[in-house]
C-alpha cells in the first residue's frame, strides 16, 4: 500500500492507495514547526481506529509546497514506516512529463502532480483550476507535458485580506448565492457575492484567455476544497475532481 503525502500551504493530506485507488484519507493543519514524534503519534493513532499497521505500508511518495516540512515527513516515513519516500521536485523523481517552462525547478510540486494525474484520468489538452491557499490554472497540452499558467490569490486569502484591512468588514465564509442576483442588499451580501461571481468571471474570463491563447479544446478541471462551490455555477468548468 502506497502512502501518498500532500502538503500545501493550509493544509497537508496523507491518502493509503492500494491498487490505484484511495482507500483512506487524513487532513492536518500544516504546521513547519511540528516533529517527527507528532506526526507518528498523530497518523498512528488514526491508522489503528481504522485497522491499519505500519507495516501496511510499503512505500511512499511526498509532495510539497513547504520546504521545511520535507524532512520530518520524510523522517517519518524512514523511521516509522521503514521507507524511503520518493520527493516530487527531486532530480531522481521522473513524473513522466515535459515541464515546457523557463525554470522547471520553480514550478510547485502541487502543479506538477495535479498535471500529471489530470492527463493520467482526462488526457490532454486541459487546464487544471485548483482552489487551494493560491488560485492556479495549469495548462496540460496534447501530449500530456507540463506548458505553464497562473497563480491567483486564493479565495479564503481574500476574503482573510479584506477582513483585516476594512474594520467595518466581517469575516464571512464561502458560499454559493442562493440566486442568479449579484446585488447584495447587506454588507454581507455585497461580500458574499463581490467574491464568489468576482471568482466565477476570472475564471471563465482566464479560462476564456487559455483557450483563445492555446486550443479551444481544452478541457478544464476544477480540483480544491472549494471546487465544488463553483463546479455547477459556470459553464467554464467541464469536470470537478476533489480527493
Amino acid at each position: 500500500m502506497l502512502l501518498a503525502i500532500d502538503a500545501g500551504n493550509t493544509n497537508t493530506v496523507f491518502a493509503l492507495i492500494d491498487g490505484g485507488e484511495i482507500v483512506q484519507q487524513w487532513r492536518l493543519s500544516t504546521d513547519d514547526q511540528r516533529t517527527i514524534d507528532e506526526y507518528t503519534v498523530w497518523i498512528s493513532q488514526l491508522m489503528m481506529l481504522n485497522d491499519r499497521t505500519e507495516s501496511d505500508i510499503t512505500g511512499a511518495i511526498i509532495a510539497s509546497v513547504v520546504p521545511q516540512v520535507v524532512w520530518p515527513l520524510s523522517k517519518l516515513c524512514t523511521t516509522y514506516f521503514r521507507c524511503t519516500p520518493m520527493i516530487v521536485g527531486t532530480p531522481e523523481v521522473n513524473l513522466g512529463i515535459g515541464v515546457r517552462v523557463n525554470n522547471p525547478h520553480e514550478v510547485g510540486a502541487d502543479r506538477l502532480v495535479n498535471a500529471v494525474a489530470a492527463d493520467h484520468i482526462y488526457g490532454g489538452p486541459l487546464v487544471v483550476v485548483d482552489f487551494g491557499t493560491a488560485t492556479t490554472f495549469d495548462v496540460v497540452g496534447d501530449d500530456g507535458a507540463y506548458l505553464g499558467g497562473l497563480i491567483c490569490p486564493g479565495i479564503n486569502l481574500s476574503l482573510s485580506a479584506l477582513h483585516q484591512a476594512a474594520a467595518k468588514l466581517p469575516r464571512i465564509a464561502v458560499t454559493a448565492p442562493n440566486s442568479k442576483h449579484i446585488t447584495g442588499k447587506t454588507t454581507q451580501e455585497a461580500m458574499q457575492f463581490g467574491i464568489f461571481w468576482g471568482y466565477v468571471s476570472m475564471i471563465e474570463g482566464l479560462v476564456q484567455r487559455l483557450k483563445a491563447e492555446h486550443s479551444p479544446s481544452l478541457k478544464v478541471l476544477a480540483t480544491g476544497g472549494l471546487a465544488a462551490i463553483f463546479a455547477n455555477r459556470t459553464d467554464a468548468i467541464d469536470r470537478e475532481r476533489v480527493v
